[in-house]
């Protein structure tokens, strides 16, 4: 035994009482036992659109070890903020604990999960060009944009929603991809509701809002 240890078996050893405990000896009465299956969610959050803050959230799912599917930042009618479009794919407890944690950075304004989206996404594929007509052909199905064309290649640009976009790469596969790039989500609320829930919708938010005190990880 050495200094500082107490005498006797390990806790997962040790006789326990009635009732169910961990292997630590800890009881579990009352923990939620449910099963909690991932789901995709969008979260949209106005933040302040200076350095560091896209730093400061990605650094939050890391900290966690939550899984970023895709994160846009991208500017809004106000230069002084930004709107980042987050999607996820956790838990349910995991994604409210994220919108919580979210909301308590001093550079996050608000922070809203949008169940009811309009939603785009943009794919720019570079494809070999042996099939120049076939390849014109894909990417007028799709709405797209040819966006370099030589001998030896093809660049196109398909926008659209995420089905639509694994559509047209699935279709370009025929032809060989070399490189392509997605860039996320882009999200709005749908309808007149605003995406960002502050005093005013689409307008800078007053000090009182913006002000508020820096608070720990749970």
């Amino acid at each position: 035994m050495s200094r500082g240890e107490l005498p006797g078996a390990p806790p997962e050893k040790r006789r326990t009482p009635d009732g169910e405990r961990t292997d630590q000896g800890i009881p579990v009465e009352g923990v939620d036992r449910q099963t909690h299956e991932p789901r995709r969610a969008v979260l949209s959050a106005l933040v302040k659109h200076e350095p560091g803050v896209l730093a400061e959230v990605s650094g939050l799912f890391s900290r966690r070890q939550y899984n970023i599917e895709s994160l846009t930042v991208g500017e809004t009618i106000d230069d002084s903020l930004a709107r980042m479009t987050i999607v996820v794919e956790e838990s349910r407890p995991n994604i409210d604990q994220v919108k919580k944690q979210l909301a308590k950075r001093i550079p996050v304004i608000s922070v809203r999960e949008l169940e009811e989206a309009v939603q785009r996404e943009l794919v720019i594929v570079k494809v070999d060009g042996d099939s120049p007509d076939q390849v014109n052909a894909i990417t007028e199905m799709y709405d797209g944009q040819t966006l370099d064309a030589g001998p030896r290649s093809i660049t196109v640009e398909i926008t659209g929603d995420e089905q639509r976009i694994d559509a047209a790469i699935d279709a370009y596969r025929q032809f060989g991809i070399r490189e392509l790039t997605r860039t996320g989500y882009a999200a709005l609320a749908r309808g007149e509701k605003p995406t960002a829930q502050v005093s005013e919708p689409n307008q800078a938010p007053t000090e009182a809002q913006v002000k508020t005190e820096t608070i720990a990880d749970d």
